[in-house]
């Protein structure tokens, strides 16, 4: 149990969550509260994040390019799990989420919102699938430089969007800001780790955006992912009239890891790092999860 909870990824968890918080939480500030939805959006989330590093860990590691990692262990790379027990963990898990996505679509739409329950259940089969080709396949994504534009995509614009949209069952345009900004800092953390992971990749033929750039150009990359995405949500805070101290509380932690990634020599500098931007982001969207909460009760 202890390899499976590690396979897991716990760190990465929180970040997972971060976009479901502010598209709850924007929900209720608009007037709209379930906790089913909460709930099972919660538990679709992190089933999709598991099953995303399941298939990390079985796709990198029938690769080969996990052999020489820095960092957290991988399991089928150390031997610990085989890689067809890891293959039928995928394949369980991905049903487990599937469920899960189809149970949270029912109790949003009901039996009277066919077409948007069909656009839904394809989006939630379209995540599945992304989650899974990622490393896996002869044409996985993220060993072609696309990694970082699906994680805006599905952590950011698809997870505060569309949790949202689950309660609402309407786009509020402003919502896009706080999106864009969890796709941005969740960009960060996958950043961080292609950093990280650099040369290892470079053998093994991984071409991520970091290995197709250098490693000078990703650490600008890294410095722009976070200003533009406190630009945004500081002009979200204005535009709703929300406190932007949350905000400016959090970059201020921020501030300090861009200092340490300027200055990182080693490759190995770069993965204590990646824990704390998931939890800065997950402590960012609790904060603005919150204040969005204390508003509704002024406004209302």
């Amino acid at each position: 149990m202890k390899n499976w909870i590690q396979a897991a990824r716990l760190r990465t968890l929180p970040l997972s969550l971060s976009g479901i918080i502010i598209g709850s939480a924007y929900a209720y500030h608009q007037g709209f509260y379930d906790y089913r939805i909460l709930g099972l959006a919660l538990l679709t989330t992190l089933g999709l994040q598991i099953l995303s590093n399941y298939a990390n860990d079985y796709g990198d590691g029938i690769k080969g390019t996990d052999a020489n990692r820095i960092g957290e262990k991988r399991m089928v790379a150390a031997g610990v799990i085989t890689a067809n027990q890891m293959k039928k963990a995928v394949i369980l898990t991905a049903s487990i989420t599937l469920v899960l996505a189809l149970l949270l679509i029912y109790v949003a739409f009901g039996k009277e919102n066919f077409a948007l329950s069909m656009i839904f259940i394809l989006l939630g089969i379209g995540s599945i699938g992304a989650a899974i080709k990622y490393t896996v396949g002869s044409n996985a994504y993220g060993y072609n430089g696309l990694g970082d534009l699906f994680v805006f995509i599905f952590f950011g614009l698809v997870s505060v969007l569309g949790s949202n949209f689950l309660y609402t069952h309407f786009l509020d345009w402003k919502l896009v800001l706080p999106a864009a900004t969890i796709g941005l800092l969740s960009v960060a953390v996958l950043n961080l780790n292609n950093m990280r992971d650099i040369e290892n990749d470079r053998i093994a033929g991984k071409r991520t955006l970091v290995v197709k750039m250098g490693l000078e150009n990703a650490k600008i990359y890294h410095f722009s992912l976070f200003i533009v995405s406190l630009i945004l949500m500081l002009a979200f805070s204005k535009i709703i009239k929300m406190t932007s101290i949350p905000i400016l509380i959090v970059n201020i932690l921020f501030i300090k890891h861009v200092d340490t990634v300027k200055k990182a020599k080693e490759y190995k500098d770069f993965d204590p790092e990646l824990k704390k931007v998931a939890l800065g982001t997950f402590v960012l969207s609790l904060l603005v999860g919150l204040s969005l909460i204390y508003l509704s009760k002024i406004t209302f």
